[in-house]
């Protein structure tokens, strides 16, 4: 294992320690372990606060700030926070108008946040709701889930849905927002290595030099199918032609298409691959209307990438357009 790191065990409150150095614009709680905009709480304004394991950063304090997240709460690497944490940062967030709960489809973060929830509405009064992203088309069922993984979509949603707070929609709109992502999003992922949790010093899963793994989870958690290794444009159709048919995307359907980094993957080949799967879309006459290219919500250092397509209407598409600065989303301000 070779990595950037002190000690193992620390590596996710030395993290945090780094991100509150570098971004001053932020308010980082190292001992409620939680990363909230320095101007929160804001009146008026409904709270946003989403959270999971470490280790998919920029996901999710790198999305905290005007016209995303209000919080975020960082668990252990690959594990989901606990409901003290998620309650500190809904009652950091909290300014009379409710918050909203991003959840991605996991176990442990649905239990938790759901705890935190009632938790929050016990002691303040305020109504929190929770959206839970479920995009990822692979495989119903997996090791960290009950039904489909929440994956891409939830940078999306974030953005979107952090729009609309922004605007001071109330909270049952930044909620409706929220959904309309998520349904109108899907997402599949590939891996062409494994990745190395620090405290486990050992690769996750064993992938050889010529194979690859399609339909692959975040936190290694197993795919569709293992196969030989491919070109470009053949993993593109692995990963396209099944999200095209599960919402199912037409001719004539505007999208913003997200080819995301699991870490490892350099932005010369993800541009490379988004070149492909615009060959694809086209043939299919699906025009892309807006793009997203990156390592955004990404798996330790593996190596991968994944698709996520969200059909788009005026307003999701204006959601997106609308003016965002984060440590690792900004434009229009």
């Amino acid at each position: 294992m070779k990595k950037l790191i002190n000690d193992p065990a620390e590596v996710v409150d030395a993290a945090l320690a780094g991100m509150a150095a570098a971004h001053p614009e932020l308010r980082v709680d190292a001992k409620a372990r939680i990363v909230v905009r320095a101007d929160a709480p804001i009146a008026g304004k409904v709270g946003l606060v989403s959270g999971g394991g470490s280790g998919h950063e920029p996901l999710h304090a790198g999305f905290v700030g005007p016209g995303m997240l209000d919080a975020a709460c960082p668990g252990e690497i690959f594990t989901s926070p606990v409901p003290d944490q998620i309650l500190a940062a809904t009652t950091a967030v909290d300014a009379g108008a409710g918050v909203l709960h991003i959840v991605k489809n996991y176990t442990g973060d649905v239990m938790n946040f759901d705890m935190a929830a009632e938790l929050a509405a016990a002691e303040t009064g305020s109504p929190v709701l929770s959206v839970v992203v479920n995009d990822d088309v692979a495989v119903e069922d997996s090791t960290f889930t009950a039904g489909r993984r929440g994956v891409g979509a939830t940078v999306i949603l974030e953005k979107m849905a952090g729009a609309g707070a922004e605007a001071g929609r109330p909270l049952a709109e930044v909620a409706r927002i929220a959904t309309a992502v998520n349904d109108n999003s899907r997402s599949m992922g590939m891996a062409l290595t494994s990745c190395t949790v620090p405290a486990a010093g050992r690769p996750t899963f064993d992938l050889g030099e010529g194979e690859m793994e399609i339909g692959i989870g975040i936190h290694g958690e197993p795919g569709r199918l293992r196969v030989p290794l491919a070109p470009a444009k053949d993993i593109a159709e692995m990963l396209v032609e099944p999200i095209l048919a599960d919402l199912p995307f037409a001719a004539g359907d505007r999208v913003l298409c997200f080819v995301n980094g699991m870490g490892g993957t350099p932005l010369i080949e993800l541009y490379l691959m988004f070149d492909e799967v615009a060959r694809i879309l086209r043939g299919h006459g699906v025009e892309i209307a807006r793009s997203l290219v990156g390592p955004y919500i990404t798996a330790l250092e593996m190596a991968g990438c994944s698709v996520t397509l969200t059909r788009l209407d005026d307003e999701l598409t204006a959601l997106w357009d609308a003016p965002v600065r984060t440590p690792s989303l900004r434009w229009g301000i």
